[in-house]
Formats: structure tokens, sequence, C-alpha cells
């Protein structure tokens, strides 16, 4: 079975029997209080995180550097932001761990940064391949009227 679809079947169902689990232990209201209090103290995160790597991306192309991580650290952080808003534990504990920059920083470094440096890396060429060539130019003569 496709793994995507395994996770938008699964993941609502764990999120509704979560949700019904702490609800019989807190209280439905107090559950829906909370769902919405991490939403909102997520999103706020998520913005000051946001115009922070933004400012940082801003520095480096002013240092002539790519941004690389900023760029994505900032897909992370958006991604976060719509994790924070859908209602859920489980979606709240992936959000914010993306929007914590220690754990961003971790979790880039650890996977998005080895793959992209592994795909970027130049092949070495053996030196039985290079070949020694000359370039001759021929001239042409402007037949004089």
């Amino acid at each position: 079975m496709n793994t995507l679809l395994l996770i938008i079947i699964g993941l609502p169902i764990l999120e509704i029997t979560i949700m019904i689990k702490v609800g019989q232990q807190i209280g439905a209201l107090n559950t829906i209080l909370v769902i919405f209090f991490t939403a909102i103290v997520g999103i706020s995160y998520a913005k000051i995180e946001g115009i922070n790597t933004l400012k940082s991306g801003m520095t480096n192309l002013y240092q002539n550097k790519i941004p690389l991580y900023e760029m994505i650290s900032g897909a992370s952080i958006a991604i976060a932001a719509i994790l924070l808003i859908l209602p859920g534990f489980i979606s709240d504990i992936i959000g914010f761990f993306l929007v914590v920059p220690f754990t961003r920083n971790i979790l880039i470094n650890s996977w998005v940064k080895k793959r992209y440096q592994k795909r970027s890396k130049p092949q070495q060429r053996n030196k039985e391949e290079i070949i020694d060539a000359e370039i001759i130019e021929e001239k042409k003569e402007k037949d004089e009227l």
C-alpha cells in the first residue's frame, strides 16, 4: 500500500483516538482549549521564526552566499505552521519540532544536507579520460574591391 495513502488515512484516526483519550482524562472543553492554545502559540512562534529566517537569508544574500539552510528552514516552518493549525496532538508535536530552531537544525543537518551533498558532489575523472588537443583557427582573407 502506498505510504502517503496510509498516512492520510491513519493519521486522522490516530489523532481522533488520542483526542478522545485526552478528553476522557481532562474533559472535552479542556481538550478543545488545549488544541486552540497550541494552535495560537504555535502560529505566533512560527511567525517569529519565519521572520528571523528571512532576516538570516537576506544577510546571506548580502554576503553573496547561497541561503540554502534558510530556504529549507523556511519551508519547514511553513509545514510546521500548517501542522499546528490542524487539530490534533500528534500534528502539534511534529509542528513544534519543526518550529523550534534547535530541533529544526538537527533535522535539517541530519537529513536534508546529507542528501544535497551526495547529489552535488562532482564526479572525479580518471587521468585516462583527459584528451590533449590543439585548436587550429583558419583566417579568411577579405576580397578587396
